[in-house]
């Protein structure tokens, strides 16, 4: 036998050994186990951050459902014509060129996000986020048709009678019209809502329009009615990957163990501390109201969506049992751990991880601003013909042929006048000058020469020269845009 060479030992597991291995082998295997999901009866609940919740539904859908119909300068106010190739927001016009706007708002997003995150938790998911906001008003529909909790409990256990099946049509039949409407309004933003509502009404609407309603009408309701916390808790990638933006100072919804333990139910007259408790009574209630069907009480989960209703409904039996409030609150894993004040936690808030969030977001909005109000009020494209590169004409002058793409960005008609730089001689064949219509875009053919006895001397060569487009107004020039090209000589 070579000494060198590495033996791994095999020992014999002991039986306990056997059994443990394959009680974790199992408790592992039950992860990936294909068992449907208990449903969630989520409970009604009032209190202060419910009806923040709900003042960001009405908020966020006013402004959703609103917009499409507001009207500015005679057009929709925001309309993202994809045909047209043209997005409007309010008095600005952009253009595919204009694309890093689009990039600069995902930029804006995303440092918000991280901003927000750290500094409060998923305060987005829980007050904001489309799931959530849609998801409360479809669990309101379903609360007002079947009732509340325990109601909606006892008709899913009930057999199908004509009371059940009536409750069941009445709350299918609202939320698919509300998902329909969602779909409409959704793409009234791409197509003038006006327009797409006359050609609904007349059954006229397009292919795409019709498949595009469907689609989003599909994918709200199949989301808020029916996976609801299912897309928090296995398809939306925030839960996944917030505990990369948390540290121990972010504001989450924590329960106070130390005051809380040991729980237990006890009269109202009783003094807790007597009997050895904390001021949790074990009711549950604050499991019953949750939307995922956490238990709080657990610690920090990836499942909680920050929503607060735990607060609320905790809020309301500590009043009921002339407990201060607080056992379920904001916040943080710090200053539950250690008993902080609420002075020590707003102190940990401004900590350099914030501060470096908040400093970019503020240079990206800023930066984004002044590019904004910056921006000229026109756009120019030089393309070349594509039929001739270069040719001779009349006199041996040398003649290149090019189109302008001309975009009006405003909302008011302009007058254009066009210059060429270049070597001495080189000129426009004739003078050009373009008058367009509010965000009207057009291409306008020039043509540039050079004189023979310059076209002699650099026969063969490729020069550089600039269009000068000078916006024109009442009073004189306006704004200009220089465009680079080149002129090539033939030989």
């Amino acid at each position: 036998m070579n000494p060198s060479r590495k033996i791994i030992p095999i020992a014999v597991a002991s039986p306990g050994a056997s059994a443990a291995a394959a009680a974790s082998f199992a408790s592992s295997a039950s992860l990936f186990a294909c068992e449907a999901p208990s449903k969630v009866y989520a409970r009604a609940v009032r209190g202060w951050f419910a009806g923040w919740r709900w003042a960001m539904v009405w908020l966020t859908q006013l402004f959703f459902y609103g917009m499409p119909w507001l009207q500015w300068n005679g057009r929709q106010a925001v309309l993202f014509d994809v045909a047209g190739q043209r997005f409007f927001l309010f008095g600005l016009a952009l253009y595919p060129q204009d694309l890093i706007y689009l990039a600069a708002l995902l930029i804006l997003s995303a440092m918000a996000l991280f901003f927000f995150t750290a500094v409060a938790g998923r305060v987005w998911c829980g007050f904001a986020c489309p799931q959530t906001v849609y998801t409360e008003i479809f669990m309101w529909v379903e609360r007002k048709v079947e009732g509340d909790r325990s109601a909606r409990m006892r008709l899913d256990a009930a057999p199908w009678s004509t009371r059940k099946l009536a409750r069941k049509a009445a709350k299918q039949g609202l939320w698919v019209a509300l998902s329909l409407w969602t779909g409409f309004t959704f793409v009234g933003y791409f197509t003038p809502i006006a327009t797409l509502a006359a050609s609904a009404l007349a059954w006229r609407a397009g292919p795409w329009e019709v498949f595009w309603v469907l689609f989003y009408g599909t994918f709200t309701y199949g989301n808020a009615g029916y996976l609801r916390e299912q897309v928090c808790k296995h398809m939306c990638p925030y839960a996944r990957f917030q505990g990369a933006m948390f540290d121990r100072d972010t504001l989450i919804i924590g329960y106070d163990q130390a005051r809380g333990e040991s729980r237990g139910s006890r009269p109202r007259s009783a003094d807790p501390k007597a009997l050895g408790l904390g001021d949790c009574i074990n009711c549950t209630l604050c499991v019953q109201v949750c939307p995922t069907g956490i238990d709080i009480r657990n610690g920090l989960q990836s499942n909680c969506i920050g929503c607060a209703a735990c607060i609320d409904m905790c809020d309301s039996v500590m009043d009921k049992m002339h407990y201060p409030r607080g056992l379920i609150r904001y916040s943080t894993e710090n200053a539950l751990a250690h008993g902080w004040d609420r002075a020590a936690l707003r102190g940990r808030i401004f900590r350099p991880r914030v501060l470096v969030y908040g400093a970019i977001l503020l240079a990206v909005a800023a930066a984004t601003v002044a590019s904004l109000s910056l921006r000229s009020p026109f756009k120019v494209n030089v393309l070349r013909d594509r039929g001739v590169m270069s040719r001779t004409v009349g006199h041996g002058d040398a003649e290149n042929v090019y189109r302008l793409q001309v975009m009006n960005a405003t909302e008011a008609a302009q007058r254009y006048r066009v210059a060429v730089r270049g070597p001495h001689g080189l000129a426009l064949a004739r003078p050009v000058e373009i008058e367009l219509q509010p965000v009207e875009e057009r291409y306008v053919p020039v043509t540039v020469q050079l004189p023979a006895d310059a076209a002699a001397a650099l026969a063969g060569q490729k020069l550089a020269l600039h269009f000068d487009i000078t916006q024109l107004a009442g009073s004189g020039a306006s704004a200009e845009v220089a465009e680079s090209s080149t002129f090539w000589v033939p030989r």
